[in-house]
């Protein structure tokens, strides 16, 4: 019996320990490829995010997951899961899957001459829900402005580009 409970105990602490230890390495900072199967009906959870308003087809357009929550939503390295695609002038879609149902928020930039920086003369970015974005929040806003929820299903949402240039 104390063989058998030991036994259980040790074996529940390593899936733990394993559970713990595998959840952040792996949840975040993942680049993934445009794969519109994964937003097929019946393939969720995913977000399906079409892009409208992109000016050029000029550069690259990146498109973020982030957990919609105030410590996680524009944190450095706290995005989930990335697509970078060469940008198409007029509209785009994306498909972007997520770990489980919650709550999430993307961000979508067009960095139009593809440098990696962000440059506010040319490029534009946009974010679910889209709120306004201005010179006095600096294309931050808040987490509830643009957090959505997603359950088993693929979620379609839409996104305007806005451009500051």
């Amino acid at each position: 019996m104390i063989l058998k409970t030991t036994l259980r105990l040790a074996a529940g602490a390593a899936l733990a320990a394993g559970l713990v230890a595998s959840f952040p390495a792996g949840a975040y900072r993942q680049a993934i490829p445009n794969d519109m199967g994964r937003c097929a009906a019946g393939s969720g959870p995913a977000v399906k995010v079409t892009v409208t308003g992109i000016k050029t087809s000029r550069g690259t357009m990146r498109v973020q997951t982030y957990r919609g929550t105030s410590s996680e939503w524009l944190a450095k390295g706290k995005w989930l899961h990335r697509v970078e695609a060469p940008a198409r002038r007029g509209t785009m879609t994306f498909c972007l899957p997520v770990p489980e149902a919650g709550t999430y928020a993307v961000a979508v930039r067009h960095d139009v001459n593809g440098n990696g920086s962000t440059d506010l003369r040319e490029d534009g970015g946009g974010m679910s829900n889209n709120p306004s974005i201005n010179i006095f929040n600096l294309g931050r806003p808040s987490y509830k402005k643009t957090a959505f929820s997603v359950g088993g299903e693929v979620k379609p949402i839409t996104i305007t580009m806005r451009y500051w240039g």
